[in-house]
């Protein structure tokens, strides 16, 4: 049994170019401010869909680059918070998968934080795919139309 010190619980939120990522930030992360443990910011690549002369190491560049600086934006957002114990990871590969290979390979991941949209055409397909299959772990789904003060004001 893992003691009270030991356990560092981890807070996993997708990160992608959407408004909605940064609903799923701020309560992660105000949630680690407040209670401890760590926020683990996850990006995602698609894989090149097209390959051959050199194009696809190009398309995997650009990708990871638009990756890291997706990241860089959400770490200046919670530098702005204050205390917050930071993690980055970048996987390539279809998202749902990802996730779940990360959530099998750290024990430490306890909760996964997912915003919904705030278009009409549903709540997205990472919020959709884990409602509908289930994770091992506790989801929240903080909803997209959330401001920071409400998010706040639950964590």
């Amino acid at each position: 049994m893992v003691s009270q010190t030991e356990y560092k619980r981890k807070f996993l939120v997708v990160i992608d170019e959407t408004e909605e990522c940064d609903r799923a930030v701020t309560f992660a992360a105000w949630r680690v401010h407040r209670t401890g443990g760590t926020v683990v910011l996850m990006s995602i690549i698609e894989p090149p869909e097209f390959r051959g002369l050199g194009v696809e190491d190009v398309l995997r560049a650009e990708a990871i680059e638009e990756a890291e600086n997706n990241l860089d934006g959400r770490l200046r957002r919670l530098k702005e918070i204050g205390d917050v114990k930071v993690e980055t990871v970048i996987r390539e590969g279809r998202g749902a998968e990802q996730i779940e290979k990360l959530i099998g390979q750290d024990p430490d991941i306890a909760i996964l934080v997912l915003a919904a949209s705030r278009a009409g055409d549903g709540p997205g397909p990472l919020v959709t795919h884990f409602v509908g299959r289930g994770v091992p772990i506790p989801l929240t789904i903080v909803p997209g139309s959330m401001s920071d003060d409400e998010i706040i004001a639950i964590c």
